[in-house]
């Protein structure tokens, strides 16, 4: 299963604008919130306001961490396609994962604001369901190695250079080393992009831990026990719910501020 983006130059993640600041003429960068629709087997789930960039890596990421699918051999084929009003992301599903889906998808459909947090579920009662742990204990993060990504994490973010308003994830090594960046307008986007391209890769999920520069909610923690991520290091405050289901799933959840590094 690859992406295949079919695209034509209709929409780009960062957009130069025209404004007033005292009777003068100033260019700004600000960022595209493209309305992204989610359609399986010609099915449409969603439609979510995300950067229009890396959205073979989103489709994936989503399927894997809202689960739609269980595991990335579940999706056949990934296509991208732009048009005026928006881009639709066309997800063939395997026979069996969309026998399941449409189970659900007479239940529900839903429209996201930029990259809502508990897209698909039917009830509250879905929150509550017990986890699988992602490890036996909780991993260990070093204080020096999460000090030398974060320090490197601003470097690599190219649409935030421009624009200072949208957010990134970041897988990174046991070492300290960013190998991989991703980016949106919206947190959870930002996120589910680095997880379906961490996938795509085959990546070990075992060997490093995800940073992201937003803080990080129930549904941010939800994500990365759903792909077997062993930690998530925010730098924003996590939520208590988001640190319930951590400790639930023994996911190590921390914080980044100056004033070191907080786990919980």
């Amino acid at each position: 299963m690859a992406p295949k983006d079919v695209r034509m130059p209709k929409w780009d993640a960062d957009v130069t604008v025209t404004g007033k600041r005292a009777g003068a003429s100033v260019s700004w960068h600000v960022p595209e919130e493209a309305p992204v629709a989610l359609v399986y087997n010609g099915l449409n789930h969603a439609v979510m306001l995300a950067s229009p960039a890396d959205l073979g890596d989103f489709a994936l990421g989503f399927s894997v961490t809202e689960g739609i699918v269980k595991r990335p051999d579940d999706i056949r084929t990934i296509e991208v396609f732009e048009k005026d009003q928006g881009i639709d992301l066309m997800i063939t599903l395997a026979d069996a994962p969309f026998e399941r889906f449409k189970l659900k998808h007479s239940r529900r459909a839903m429209t996201g604001r930029t990259g809502c947090g508990l897209c698909g579920i039917d009830s509250m009662e879905e929150l509550f369901q017990t986890v699988r742990p992602v490890a036996e204990m909780p991993a260990a993060l070093d204080e020096a190695v999460v000090r030398k990504a974060v320090c490197a994490f601003d470097g690599l973010q190219p649409l935030k250079k421009l624009n200072r308003s949208v957010h990134g994830a970041a897988w990174v090594t046991l070492a300290g080393d960013i190998t991989l960046v991703r980016e949106d307008v919206g947190r959870h986007n930002a996120l589910d992009k680095l997880l379906g391209a961490l996938m795509r890769d085959g990546t070990d999920m075992t060997a490093g831990f995800v940073l992201v520069s937003s803080r990080a909610s129930y549904e941010m923690a939800q994500k990365c026990v759903a792909v077997g991520a062993p930690a998530l290091v925010c730098l924003s405050a996590p939520t208590a719910f988001a640190i319930r289901l951590a400790q639930e799933a023994r996911l190590t959840l921390a914080n980044w501020s100056t004033d070191g590094l907080v786990s919980f």
